[in-house]
């Protein structure tokens, strides 16, 4: 019940002793909530890419669902699954009851019902009572293997190999069966085989549930010889010099920071052991029995009657999972290192755990991680699934340099990172990063000026160790670097900010500064003549949206309250023009002045008039100069050169009548002499119409 496939764990095993000289992609350890993450590969031109932004770790607690007993179980001793060159996933189930070798094909995911195929005993080549089997690829040959060990005795103990051949999809494998040389077997538990780099051999290791001893499996060159066994004792404690094998139930294997590790469970005094075997699989180091060993114990009363041990290396951390026989619950121990110390957590009874006999090694699917446990209550089927999350704002990329992404809750995310995918040069890695909540700042939310205005924008944060403003667009640059800047946008703008926290956290944020553009035109200065009536407005006053418009002041004008007025000023004069434009609920002002200058340098009067007009200012004739202080004479002249009105009053008009008398339509002639209020002297003759 060697919960580590070889093939897959020889990838696992270079990877992680290889990574530590080379990782495969960089990335930060720390970031923010919705900080951008720019991950780098440092391989390029593999055959295929695949990254994984919030791919399952075995961090997070495992979902349990049970498949129920559909698949014809008797006393499911073992199961392991493991995914073939096409692709295809396949498990292994031995019936102790039945001593029957099962095969589940999953297909193309893990999270398919399996189809059976029972495969019997192979020919009466299977061990009696099977109870566990280890799969195995050797790349040497192609060829794929599935070791079985049994017997509920010493008699009837033994171990076989199948041969699968080039595919795991083989209907009809060959078996050997290597017996019981010298009687050493005594109930093997726990296969575990490997290739030791140093020599290219290959040996293997069981342990003896019936009698607690280690047994060393030799095949030499090629891992389809019959192996020699050899045994080793029950090692024992480095520090207690106890044994540390007490009725085993099961054993697995993994090489880590250059040495070999067993880890094997105790039915018998409900513990967990470690045996460390050594660099090489060949050699025992003298005196200590196999290798340096330790009772792990039983974690504080959370292991109790283990049944078995799957163990798996994922990202930063050593996982084993031990389900107990007994309570039904599923326990997690974990540490950076075999040898280092190990953290409890208990799962309690999760996917309807009945009892169960086994558990398989952890196997991700893409960005999610599978175990299976088989259950001896009711035969059932347990799955196990870590699932990827979907905080992050994409899921996966296939491409050597993946965008920009953030995750957008805090937590601990794992980034899963393979290149050379279903190759023999596959290689993988992946990395935990811790997002941070958004530290506390206090700072402007988005905000509104007007046009020309000036605003001050905060972004106050104790703990921050560097601001940056960005652009520097009408902004203050002495102040570039501060929590506090003082802007004067021409038009809306986004201003963005980026605050960097001592724990690597970054936060990239913007404030946005609406404004609001209002523009008061009152047209060019201008000088007009004495009396004249002139338009006040220019071309550039907004005219749209909820907009108030106000001429100050009041004086000679027309309407005071539209964007274009009339003004007849008596005198020089500056009109101001005020715009006032209110947008949701915030008002702006605009304002612009217009010099009107009146000269008096002429007589002003007009061509025409009607004493019957219904207009008041066109009854009579006069002069309309207001600024004509002294008038020498004002003389009307009929056709025939008869003067019918005069005055020396400027205020003073004709009403179209000679004594009394009505005057006849048509074309009259007038002369006038004076001086304006500045002394200059004027004098002016024109004829104006008389109409009826």
């Amino acid at each position: 019940m060697k919960k580590c496939i070889l093939y897959v764990l020889a990838c696992l095993f270079f990877l992680h002793n290889a990574a530590q000289a080379q990782t495969l992609f960089i990335a930060p350890d720390t970031v923010c909530v919705r900080q951008q993450l720019h991950l780098n590969s440092t391989i390029f031109g593999a055959a295929n890419y695949y990254w994984g932004f919030c791919s399952g770790d075995l961090i997070n607690p495992p979902v349990g669902s049970n498949m129920r007993n559909r698949f014809n179980f008797k006393d499911a001793a073992n199961i392991e699954i493991v995914k073939d060159h096409d692709g295809l996933y396949y498990g292994f189930v031995v019936n102790a009851a039945t001593d029957e070798f099962m095969r589940l094909n999953f297909g193309t995911s893990l999270n398919n019902t399996p189809t059976v195929t029972n495969m019997g005993n192979l020919t009466n080549g299977l061990p009696h009572h099977p109870t566990s089997l280890f799969i195995l690829y050797d790349k040497t040959y192609g060829n794929w293997h599935v070791f079985v060990s049994g017997g509920y005795n010493r008699a009837e103990s033994n171990l076989a190999r199948i041969d699968f051949g080039a595919s795991l999809s083989n209907s009809a494998p060959n078996i050997a069966r290597f017996g019981n040389f010298g009687n050493i077997l005594n109930g093997p538990k726990g296969i575990f085989v490997a290739q030791e780099p140093t020599d290219n051999k290959w040996y293997g290791f069981v342990v003896n549930r019936f009698n607690s001893r280690l047994i060393r499996l030799d095949f030499g060159l090629n891992v389809s010889n019959t192996p020699i066994y050899t045994d080793l004792g029950n090692p024992t404690d480095a520090v207690t010099s106890l044994p540390v094998l007490n009725l085993p139930t099961d054993a697995a294997g993994i090489l880590d920071r250059g040495n070999w590790f067993l880890f094997v469970t105790n039915r018998g005094n409900n513990t967990v052991a470690r045996i460390q075997i050594g660099s090489t699989l060949f050699t025992i180091p003298p005196n200590t029995g196999a290798g340096t060993a330790r009772n792990l114990g039983d974690f504080n009363f959370r292991v109790i009657e283990p049944s078995s041990i799957s163990l798996t290396r994922d990202c930063n951390d050593l996982v084993a999972y031990i389900t107990d026989s007994t309570t039904s619950q599923l326990v997690k121990i974990s540490s950076n290192s075999a040898a280092g110390v190990f953290t409890p957590v208990t799962y309690s009874v999760i996917g309807g755990m009945n009892f169960p006999d086994c558990i398989t090694s952890v196997i991700r699917d893409v960005d999610d991680l599978y175990a299976f446990v088989t259950n001896h209550g009711d035969s059932s089927l347990t799955k196990l699934l870590i699932n990827h999350c979907t905080n992050s704002t994409i899921p996966s990329f296939t491409e050597v340099t993946p965008p920009p992404y953030f995750y957008t809750t805090p937590g601990l995310y794992n980034v899963y990172y393979v290149v050379n995918q279903g190759l023999p040069t596959m290689r993988s890695e992946c990395k935990q990063i811790r997002v941070l909540p958004i530290p506390n700042i206090f700072m402007n939310q988005d905000t509104t000026i007007c046009l020309n205005d000036t605003i001050q924008l905060h972004a106050i944060s104790n703990y921050a160790d560097s601001f940056v403003w960005n652009p520097v667009y009408n902004i203050d640059t002495a102040y570039n670097h501060n929590d506090t800047v003082r802007v004067w946008p021409r038009y809306s703008y986004a201003y963005g900010l980026w605050i960097r926290y001592p724990d690597g956290c970054t936060v990239d944020t913007v404030i946005r500064v609406k404004v609001i553009k209002v523009v008061a035109d009152a047209g060019p200065d201008r000088t007009i003549l004495d009396g004249a009536t002139t338009t006040l407005g220019g071309p550039n006053t907004t005219l749209t949206g909820n907009v108030g418009y106000q001429w100050s002041p009041n004086f000679y004008l027309g309407n005071a309250t539209t964007p274009y007025t009339h003004a007849n000023p008596h005198s020089d004069i500056s009109y101001v023009l005020q715009v006032t434009l209110l947008d949701d609920r915030f008002t702006c002002r605009a304002y612009d002045t217009v010099v009107v200058h009146v000269n008096c340098g002429d007589i002003y009067l007009p061509n025409v008039f009607r004493p019957g007009s219904d207009v008041a200012a066109n009854k009579k004739f006069g002069i309309q100069n207001v600024m004509l202080t002294h008038l020498n004479y004002f003389r009307i002249f009929d056709r025939w050169g008869n003067m019918v009105f005069q005055t020396t009053n400027p205020a003073e008009a004709w009403d179209g009548t000679y004594l009394t008398e009505p005057m006849p339509q048509g074309v009259y002639t007038w002369i006038a002499d004076g001086y304006c209020d500045s002394g200059k002297p004027v004098k002016k003759a024109g004829n104006v119409t008389l109409m009826r």
